[in-house]
């Protein structure tokens, strides 16, 4: 009987770590594991760059090329939409949010910042839409939830007046 308690609690244990891994491994936003870094483009890395360098129109130059030579990379278009957001386009940037999407259904970023894209088009039933995705997909909270809760909540609290945009 000792050992099938045993058991029994070493394949909890087992079942409670399952996830582990899966979240290591990405999820999207932000990753950076082996796999994926091998696929990046010089491009993108030049444009990530750029985005932090807060160079958007650059980075979309140089992401528009990233996307053309790994049209399989979830990463490359969030960063492309969010660049494209960023420069002040919230609408163009949607359908490249919805290509990450498309790659990659659990991508957190890309679903933190097509929320955010929707509430700057006042689309607040869109964002709640990937708020909710995000609650479902962040086992005990993510920084992309809390982000995409917060934006929503001073959007709603403000009447629709507080708006994420290119500054924030």
């Amino acid at each position: 009987m000792a050992a099938s308690r045993r058991r029994i609690a070493w394949l909890f244990v087992a079942l409670l770590l399952l996830p582990a891994p899966a979240l290591a491994a990405g999820g999207g936003g932000g990753g950076g594991d082996a796999a994926r870094a091998k696929k990046q483009t010089a491009e993108y890395t030049a444009g990530v760059q750029a985005i932090e360098a807060k160079h958007f129109a650059r980075a979309i130059t140089l992401l528009e090329t990233a996307v053309q030579r790994t049209p399989d990379d979830a990463d490359a278009w969030n960063e492309l939409a969010y660049a494209t957001r960023k420069s002040g386009e919230p609408a163009k940037s949607i359908p490249l949010y919805q290509k990450a999407l498309a790659l990659d259904a659990r991508h957190l970023g890309a679903h933190e910042y097509i929320g955010e894209a929707y509430l700057a088009l006042d689309n607040l039933p869109k964002a709640k839409e990937h708020l909710a995705r995000l609650n479902r997909l962040c086992l005990f909270s993510c920084e992309q939830y809390r982000d995409l809760k917060k934006a929503v909540e001073s959007y709603e609290k403000s009447g629709g007046k507080v708006k994420p945009t290119a500054s924030n």
